[in-house]
């Protein structure tokens, strides 16, 4: 990693913790941990600075105090592109069609957006199954068939063929 990377990678995690709110017990997951748990692992897999970062910084607009001009001053367009790629719509209620579109949009933005929203999937995968949370696994699943139908066969990342066999 570069020294620029670094940097930004540790501007990131200082961005979150000042935007995220404190952790509560009665959250799903520790959300900053999550995050950091993303970066890192796009980090060590190689991916590129913006797609590390973005996939660091994912969860801000969904989970923070933060906006899209805050996240756009800070880390510029790209990654303001690729979180806000990877952002629920809470305006839709029906969890199907919910997943359904998100992914959709992942795809419409390209292949690191929805290399983001994998290794978000991957993570959660892995935190679920340790806390038996079923009802969070099948969220899990949701996503997973989502990206599978949705996929183009030009993604060929590694990151899909790891979700396919967490899923199987």
């Amino acid at each position: 990693m570069s020294q620029n990377s670094a940097l930004g990678f540790e501007k990131a995690v200082r961005f979150l913790a000042k935007y995220l709110p404190p952790p509560n017990e009665t959250a799903r997951k520790p959300i900053l941990f999550h995050n950091i748990r993303i970066g890192v692992y796009l980090y060590e897999n190689n991916y590129e600075p913006n797609i590390v970062l973005a996939g660091l910084l994912h969860d801000t607009i969904e989970w923070s105090s933060a906006d899209e001009q805050i996240l756009k001053t800070e880390f510029g367009d790209e990654v303001t592109r690729l979180v806000l790629a990877c952002t629920k719509d809470d305006s839709i209620l029906d969890k199907e069609e919910k997943t359904n579109e998100l992914i959709q949009r992942c795809v419409q933005n390209g292949e690191a957006a929805l290399i983001i929203k994998t290794a978000d999937i991957i993570d959660s995968f892995k935190w679920y199954s340790a806390q038996n949370n079923e009802n969070e696994l099948e969220y899990c699943q949701r996503n997973a068939r989502a990206i599978f139908n949705f996929k183009p066969d030009g993604f060929s990342d590694k990151i899909f063929e790891e979700l396919e066999k967490l899923v199987k």
